[in-house]
């Protein structure tokens, strides 16, 4: 098995919400490249970095891939964002 390495990249933000739309951004415009897997962004506190919230919608789509919109979100599952 390969071995395989994280870059953690702190970004501080003011809110829950904004660190998360920030994550989502940066794996979008780097989601063209096979090494990054946005399907795992996570979003931490500075001060409880063991709890995780996820920065994606943890669904599935029919292909077995997850959806790329925000957690929560009303439109239906999809892996671009509705336009």
């Amino acid at each position: 098995m390969k071995r395989r390495f994280l870059i953690e990249l702190p970004v501080l933000a003011e809110d829950l919400d904004t660190a998360a739309r920030v994550a989502r951004v940066v794996a979008r415009s780097l989601s063209f490249h096979r090494l990054v897997e946005c399907d795992e962004v996570t979003v931490t506190a500075a001060d409880h970095p063991t709890v995780r919230q996820e920065a994606f919608c943890p669904r599935r789509l029919p292909t077995g891939r997850r959806c790329l919109l925000r957690p929560g979100h009303d439109a239906p599952c999809a892996r671009r964002l509705p336009r």
